[in-house]
């Protein structure tokens, strides 16, 4: 099946991919897993650790130039600084970097110094990359934990292959709003892609959508399918944590946004002195376990929760809602609501995250749509399978 009707009056909207799609240049983005995997493996086998004291750290101008700075430390190099990079020397002379990007390069290079130099003895880890022109990755501590974006990829590929549906996971499809259905057959270009990298960091987001799975009706009498989708990030340069969310959700689309999603889950850890072991030993077979696993669990959460009877008249109703922290006000909104959708006031759990996810999606606040999906999700949760 590659194109199916969908219904986007269920679960919830995500937008971290369509986030990540608008913001990205075509020179972060990847028609392949393995041309992504290529670039960021180039980017770290060039890349090594140098301890420095930033107090003594020096700086490069050139006359001919007002704008030329380079970084030095004790080996004699000079190094270019990303633009990451001379945020996080500024960040430690207590310098604002986007003032002295402003200044010309000598005045940046005193401001830059004499900060430096009240900043103590404490060494930290430069990461530089050599390749014909030293660059400054990224500064530091010396007790960082890198974890590489190749190894990350790595990972990923064991499962994913290429990402471009030589196995079942993949690049995802793409929502047909004219005749609301979902057709997981799209070509991968820039425009469609959901692989990104820089030099800062990567997002990876892959589904498996030529597998769908049935967990009741649309209004239509058609099948309500839902798919798994999964989203890996992580930046060996510190400037973010790694972490994995994995969901299911009805559609992807043209925007990269995801509908109808439900059960998200999220893990993250930071990239201290233990986070290599912790990403080999709890994360990467946590991912492929995701990835491997049978679609029959959420199949028999969905039955579990539809067939949780929780309230059969509006008391129950108010008073189950109360428990999870809505007063009686705002749980008969939740009724009204799931009578407008759904045809009927809720009676099991299903029906009731049901209708706070409803609920969140006319919310304009994202944190407050995201309080409300947990509040949806701690109840399924609940659920004995």
């Amino acid at each position: 099946m590659t194109a199916h009707k969908i219904t986007v009056s269920k679960g919830s909207l995500n937008g971290e991919v369509s986030a990540q799609w608008a913001s990205r240049p075509d020179d972060q983005k990847f028609l392949s897993l393995g041309a992504l995997r290529a670039q960021v493996a180039q980017w770290a086998e060039e890349s090594h650790v140098e301890e420095f004291n930033p107090a003594k750290l020096r700086f490069v101008t050139n006359p001919e130039d007002p704008y030329f700075l380079e970084m030095a430390m004790g080996d004699g190099k000079s190094y270019e600084m990303t633009n990451y990079g001379f945020d996080q020397v500024a960040g430690l002379a207590g310098a604002p970097a986007g003032y002295l990007r402003k200044l010309p390069a000598p005045l940046a290079a005193a401001n830059l110094r004499y900060g430096l130099l009240s900043g103590g003895d404490d060494l930290k880890a430069a990461y530089v990359r050599e390749n014909g022109v030293n660059s400054l990755r990224a500064i530091t501590s010396t007790n960082y934990g890198r974890i590489l974006d190749r190894d990350v990829v790595d990972v990923v590929q064991s499962f994913a292959g290429d990402g471009t549906g030589d196995t079942r996971w993949k690049v995802p499809g793409m929502i047909d709003w004219a005749s609301m259905t979902y057709n997981s057959e799209v070509d991968i270009t820039t425009e469609t892609t959901t692989l990104y990298a820089s030099d800062r960091d990567i997002f990876l987001f892959l589904v498996d959508d030529r597998n769908p799975i049935e967990v009741g009706k649309l209004p239509g009498g058609e099948p309500d399918l839902m798919f798994r989708g999964v989203y890996v990030w992580n930046s060996e340069v510190g400037r973010r944590s790694f972490g994995v969310a994995s969901m299911y959700l009805r559609g992807v689309c043209q925007n990269r946004n995801l509908w109808g999603v439900e059960g998200f889950s999220e893990v993250t850890f930071r990239h201290t002195s233990g986070a290599p072991e912790r990403f080999l030993s709890e994360a990467a077979p946590a991912l492929t376990t995701f990835a491997d696993g049978a679609a029959s669990k959420l199949v028999t959460g969905v039955k579990a929760a539809k067939a949780a009877i929780v309230s059969k008249d509006d008391d129950e109703r108010l008073t189950f809602l109360a428990k999870f922290g809505f007063s009686e006000k705002q749980a008969r909104e939740l009724i009204s609501i799931s009578v407008a959708e759904e045809g009927k006031p809720q009676e099991s759990i299903w029906d009731h995250a049901q209708a706070i996810t409803a609920k969140a999606r006319r919310v304009g606040r994202q944190e407050n749509r995201l309080l409300l999906e947990g509040v949806a999700g701690k109840m399924l949760d609940k659920v004995t399978v």
